[in-house]
Parts: C-alpha cells; sequence; structure tokens
C-alpha cells in the first residue's frame, strides 16, 4: 500500500473541492490511498493558536503526516501568482526534513484554485514546485496524453491541476477529470517507486 498525503487550504472550499477530487483519483488505483490534511489560518499580527482539530473539515497537516507519507499533493488558492500564506507557512516549517532528506524521492504535485480567468494560475503551481524541488520530491504534473487538458476552456495545466471558479464556483467536467486524473497519476508513480525500492 501507499498513502498519497493531499494537503490544502482553502478558505471559501474550491481548493478543499478539488483535493478531494484527487483523493477520489488516488483511491481509484488499487494499492493507494488518500490522506487529505488542512492548514491552519495565519495571524496578521502575531502567530494564532489554534486548537489542535479544526472545528470543520481535515485534521490540520503535521511533520509526520510528511514523513510517513509516500506521495504528496499540494494545493493552495492562487494569491497573487504564489500559494496562499498558510501554506507558505507550513512548508516554511519543514526545515528539519530538508536537513534528513525525508522527502527526497517522493513523488509530488501541486494544484490550485482562482476566482478570475487570468489570476496567474500558471505562477501559482510553478512557485509552489519550488519547494518540493529543494526536498529533492520527483515532480508529477499532468501529460498532454490526458484529453481533458487539450479541450478544457477554464482550469488544467501540465503542472498539475487548477481551477478558474467563475461566478458559479462550478467544477467543470475537464477540471473534475483532471483532478482524478492527477491523483491516479500520482498514486501511480508511489506504486512504482516504491516497488522499485522493495527489489
Amino acid at each position: 500500500m501507499v498513502e498519497v498525503l493531499i494537503v490544502y487550504y482553502s478558505r471559501w472550499g474550491s481548493t478543499a473541492e478539488m483535493a478531494n477530487l484527487i483523493a477520489r483519483g488516488v483511491e481509484e488505483v488499487p494499492g493507494a490511498v488518500a490522506k487529505i490534511r488542512t492548514v491552519p489560518e495565519v495571524s496578521p499580527v502575531c502567530q494564532a493558536t489554534e486548537e489542535t482539530i479544526p472545528e470543520a473539515g481535515p485534521p490540520y497537516a503535521t511533520i509526520d503526516d510528511l514523513k510517513n507519507c509516500d506521495a504528496l499533493a499540494l494545493g493552495s488558492p492562487t494569491h497573487f501568482g504564489n500559494m496562499a500564506s498558510p501554506l507558505k507557512y507550513f512548508i516554511d516549517s519543514t526545515s528539519s526534513l530538508w536537513f534528513s532528506g525525508a522527502l527526497s524521492g517522493k513523488p509530488a504535485g501541486v494544484f490550485t484554485a482562482t476566482s478570475s480567468m487570468h489570476a496567474g494560475q500558471e505562477a501559482t503551481l510553478i512557485t509552489m514546485l519550488l519547494p518540493l524541488l529543494h526536498h529533492g520530491m520527483v515532480l508529477v504534473g499532468i501529460p498532454s496524453s490526458e484529453s481533458a487538458l487539450l479541450e478544457t476552456t477554464s482550469g488544467g495545466t501540465p503542472y498539475g491541476p487548477s481551477r478558474h471558479t467563475g461566478s458559479d464556483n462550478a467544477v467543470s467536467d475537464e477540471e473534475r477529470k483532471l483532478c482524478r486524473a492527477f491523483g491516479a497519476r500520482l498514486a501511480r508513480v508511489a506504486l512504482a517507486l516504491k516497488g522499485a525500492q522493495v527489489k
């Protein structure tokens, strides 16, 4: 079995919905299980103290979640071409994993949601990939062999799933397919890498 950890930040639920679709894709692959985690808000004044378990939704991600996973998907809404500060704050706390190489060689990918068409989906995904490269992770995107990538008129990129929420906040068929395909691809790569290590 492989565990694919999906860590996201979502203020209005759009990125959370993508996380759930990616998890469905992961669990369509025999031998793979998805584990969904979120991160707490950060305070503009000082570090906020949050309860260990949020009022709603999945538990907060921990360093041990990262250390113990076989693959990682990071998700965030786009904030000026970058990941949102709560997810960045969490990633910035992973130095101990970087020093130990705990994430090195594990597959990872990223996903994002935007409220407008030209809000910086691809810039956000690329900047989210940089910490993963520093950790020595194996990057997984979406190849053009996924037909939905060529058909989409809203979200979806080679760098990872993206979503244009628009005024109706609906997930398009193509965005839905790409999220699930990405989850399945991440799971298959994790299984292949784990199998190679066992041999």
